[in-house]
């Protein structure tokens, strides 16, 4: 007789699971701090980085945000760039610097910029890139902004930097959704894409858990415990207001959004067993997909909308599957290890992240899907919840570090990893939206 899917040992990825084994989950973990400040901690060396010179910003001494430590930070955390020293140099966007002098200091580009108080209190932020190899001025931007902006002006002038200098677009602007426990408090978070600038989208005494970011950034799906069993909104990120999307009898769970925003995959045990079914992302009647007596979970569409990665445990035990996002035959996707869930899937089609559960402990795996090569990333053991940044370069997640629950990021060959985390916490459930309009 197959054992069913929640008698398994217990695993980080707790929208997996009945509701009585993930508030025991949640209710185990540490405390933090509502407002916990978070900090940026790279380790790791990649095999070709750019050795790149971000100059301290005239009059950011005097400045709230430290703009040239912001972006530093961010090119370093990318695993494309190494930061080279640029102490002892007072420049501005308007300088002609003396690239001899940054060649010596084996830098291949240059940036430099201002910050200036303006009377009426926003902040005047400018700056200008140079390619030091070539001696060339690279352009720049500049921004006038409010205090609460100078983060985000940083960020938008490290994903100049990082496109003009790789090709790419960016993702230092963009936002991550997570979820934390703070004694008997739940909240859901929206943050700057490195942790820091976190505002408060909804905080409960019930469990709130698996937000997922609309395509144009612009909703949040989550469950919410708040009618004590788990029942699917969607939430407008800018206006706080929400709507209940799926409330039918018995679970409702593991939101996903098709990328055209109208419709929802999720999981319903409405007519007995987890199965998957998609929903007007407004509410309404929801259709079927999966007509199976195993647990079927955790979907998640492909960036053309067309297929639909989900895990099963209709072999036996949980595997990823995929079939076409109106449903029919799945297929299964995964094949070693035995207990592989929580799929996300890169914009660019490329590759699966998942957790697999390797000798009793749940680590990152990346899946190139054209080879179905699979490589380990972390020698943590608590892995839980990738997603992939919108530029298909980067993956968040959560797990622990020193018995800490803490958010990580980390290049897909897991060279390059960053601790978004402080030392206290308490965080999990993150997600990556997407790109933002300037």
């Amino acid at each position: 007789m197959k054992k069913p899917l929640q008698d398994f040992p217990p695993t980080p990825s707790s929208s997996f699971f009945a509701r009585r084994a993930l508030v025991a989950a949640l209710a185990a973990t540490p405390v933090i701090p509502a407002l916990a400040q978070f900090r940026v901690e790279v380790s790791g060396v990649g095999v070709t980085q750019l050795p790149i010179a971000i100059a301290p910003f005239k009059g950011e001494e005097s400045s709230p945000q430290k703009i040239s430590a912001i972006v530093l930070a961010d090119l370093e955390r990318s695993g494309q760039f190494r930061g080279v020293d640029a102490s002892g140099q007072a420049l501005d966007e308007s300088s002609r610097p003396d690239l001899s002098l940054w060649r010596q200091r084996t830098a291949d580009s240059l940036a430099v910029g201002s910050v200036t108080r303006l009377a009426d209190g926003r902040f005047d932020v400018r700056f200008r890139l140079w390619d030091v190899v070539r001696g060339q001025d690279l352009g720049g931007q500049s921004y006038t902004v409010p205090q609460g902006d100078l983060r985000l002006a940083s960020h938008r002038i490290a994903d100049y930097i990082y496109e003009k200098l790789t090709g790419e677009k960016g993702i230092f602007s963009t936002r991550i959704a997570y979820v934390t426990k703070g004694g008997t408090r739940y909240t859901l978070w929206v943050a700057d894409a490195d942790g820091e600038n976190a505002q408060a989208a909804l905080a409960s005494p019930e469990p709130i858990i698996s937000p997922r970011w609309s395509s144009n950034g612009s909703q949040l799906a989550y469950v919410s415990f708040e009618s004590r069993k788990p029942v699917v909104y969607v939430h407008n990120v800018a206006s706080g207001q929400r709507r209940l999307v799926a409330n039918f009898r018995g679970s409702n769970s593991a939101p996903a959004w098709a990328p055209d925003g109208s419709t929802l995959a999720v999981t319903l045990s409405r007519d007995g067993g987890s199965q998957l079914y998609t929903i007007s992302s407004s509410g309404g009647e929801p259709r079927r997909l999966t007509q199976s007596n195993s647990i079927d979970t955790e979907p998640v569409f492909s960036a053309d909308g067309g297929t639909i990665y989900f895990v099963s445990d209709r072999g036996g035990a949980p595997q990823i599957y995929k079939m076409g996002a109106g449903g029919g035959n799945p297929t299964r996707v995964t094949f070693s290890g035995t207990y592989n869930i929580s799929p996300s899937i890169s914009g660019d089609g490329r590759w699966l992240a998942y957790i697999s559960r390797v000798g009793g402990a749940f680590k990152l795996h990346v899946m190139e899907l054209a080879t179905g090569n699979v490589q380990a990333i972390t020698d943590t053991t608590a892995d839980e919840r990738p997603s992939f940044a919108p530029n298909s370069k980067l993956i968040v997640y959560a797990t622990k570090l020193q018995g800490r629950e803490a958010l990580m990021t980390t290049t897909l060959d897991g060279k390059i990893k960053a601790r978004l985390a402080g030392q206290a916490g308490d965080i999990r459930e993150p997600d990556w939206g997407p790109f933002q309009k300037q």
